[in-house]
């Protein structure tokens, strides 16, 4: 059995029986069964039978957000606005909007004149969805509303720090008289995530840790699998000459605490122009120094537990290496005593790239201070590491920050604003270098839960047969090579005729 226990009192919450391999088998077995009329059925026919799911979860809301807080340890609003709040508005986006995103495409060829062509979007069939601790809720539901609404069935494995909140979903899922196979949820360690990818499933989609993360593209690979991978992030945030130190000061602590700083989109390092940074500095620690932390049953809290007990002692060691290489710790550094399992925000000051703090992730509520001389020097810094996911650049002028963000190697920059891209679910979310592949939300990231497929056929009454087909005629040669010159060629006519196509 998987037990879980709170990370804010240490207290047990529940138990959830372990999925064998064969548990797994069976599941993605009915889950296909469950598919094959689900798939059939009209996009808009499906998309209002999703809403379904949307409306019990608003009305249970308080059921999900206090599983939420208790078994991760955040504090109700992030529950509430961080995890039950997007996924009923991405499910809205897609069901309101899935018929136009997966309607055939027309193509226009522009050569077979004598020809039509447009691809259609088929369900894939069961997309394995293997969803991590830090957000149970929207992001395991988020890449199954999609899955569903698509037309596949979905089975979802969690990680087992957090089954109750995966537990609930299922509850709330089943409670809506949907069908009870068409989304189903395993339970385990890593081996039954392997077995999800081994079951026969058409997709999966994964979001965790870069080595994990490369061991499923390597299964799945093995299997011709596509997959999606979400993986780690090391945000950077440049704070140009001119920013707003005020609201940068704000994003910075919100962006890099909210969750305990447990999220692959928080700021985890801060490039501060010279001309700010110490200012910008100061009023960070004092704004850190207000940050109420603590069991969030026990009254209203900022910054809530660390879920993984192994993060605790990650965050430790970036703390002493940085401090060992010559940091300056301005506020933190400790776990908190007393009971639960708590990590004090933290701020090193006078970091540079010789820190782990700086280079590797974090995820824990950690912010490593850098003071830069300009802004290319704080792209070059931003862009050196092997992850890209999320960047934010701060600046009162609008062009110049567009003119930053789009040097940055990120999959997704944000100016003036922080972890705001993942709450919009019009917006492709996903990383470049080692920080994953594929994207999740947007048109394409529904599109890209079904088989893109290719139907070409005659505009007007089909010959006996095509002209270049067998037999050869002593022409073919001739006539081809000089329609080749005409249309291709480098002179007048071809340049004209060129342009027809």
């Amino acid at each position: 059995m998987l037990k879980s226990h709170a990370p804010a009192t240490g207290a047990f919450l529940g138990e959830v029986p372990v999925s064998s391999p064969e548990d797994v088998q069976r599941a993605v077995a009915r889950a296909r069964r469950a598919q094959e009329a689900w798939g059939l059925l009209p996009v808009a026919e499906r998309a209002e039978r999703v809403l379904r799911f949307r409306n019990a979860l608003i009305d249970r809301a308080e059921e999900m957000v206090d599983v939420i807080s208790r078994e991760c340890g955040k504090p109700k609003p992030d529950a509430l606005l961080h995890e039950v709040v997007p996924v009923a508005d991405l499910t809205t986006y897609y069901a309101k909007r899935a018929e136009r995103i997966l309607a055939p495409q027309e193509i226009e060829l522009h050569l077979l004149k004598h020809k039509r062509a447009y691809v259609h979007y088929s369900p894939r069939g069961v997309v394995g969805v293997i969803s991590p601790w830090n957000f149970p809720f929207t992001l395991s539901m988020g890449d199954a509303i999609a899955a569903l609404i698509a037309g596949n069935a979905v089975v979802l494995k969690p990680s087992e720090v957090t089954p109750l909140v995966s537990q609930k979903s299922k509850e709330i899922w089943d409670a809506t008289g949907l069908p009870e196979d068409l989304f189903q949820v395993v339970h385990g360690y890593g081996g039954t995530g392997a077995a999800l990818i081994d079951a026969g499933v058409n997709k999966i989609v994964f979001t965790g840790g870069v080595a994990t993360g490369k061991r499923v593209a390597a299964m799945c690979g093995e299997r011709l699998i596509p997959c999606t991978l979400e993986l780690g992030g090391k945000a950077p945030l440049i704070a140009c000459a001119d920013a707003d130190v005020e609201r940068t000061a704000r994003a910075i602590v919100f962006g890099g605490f909210v969750n305990s700083g447990q999220v692959c989109v928080s700021v985890e390092r801060v490039y501060a122009h010279e001309a700010i940074h110490d200012r910008l500095l100061e009023r960070v620690v004092g704004l850190v120094a207000e940050l109420r932390q603590g069991d969030p049953d026990t009254g209203t809290v900022d910054v809530g537990a660390i879920t993984f007990p192994k993060q605790l002692e990650i965050a430790e060691a970036h703390v002493r290496d940085a401090l060992g290489k010559g940091a300056e710790l301005r506020a933190g550094g400790k776990r908190r005593e007393g009971q639960g399992m708590f990590f004090e925000p933290t701020i090193l000051a006078k970091c540079d790239h010789r820190m782990t703090v700086m280079t590797q992730e974090i995820f824990g509520p950690l912010v490593g201070f850098m003071k830069v001389a300009s802004e290319e020097e704080a792209i070059a810094h931003a862009n050196d590491s092997h992850l890209g996911l999320n960047a934010y650049v701060f600046t009162k002028d609008r062009d110049r920050g567009r003119r930053i963000a789009e040097r940055v190697v990120a999959g997704s920059v944000v100016v003036n604003d922080v972890l705001v891209n993942h709450a919009a679910p019009e917006t492709p979310f996903g990383g470049v270098k080692q920080s994953g592949l594929g994207r999740v939300h947007g048109e394409q990231a529904l599109r890209d839960f079904c088989d893109v497929r290719h139907v070409m056929y005659d505009r007007f009454a089909s010959m006996e047969r095509e002209p270049i087909w067998f037999p050869y005629s002593p022409e073919l040669l001739k006539w081809a090579l000089k329609g080749a010159k005409a249309i291709f060629g480098g002179g007048s006519l071809a340049s004209k005729i060129g342009e027809l196509f």
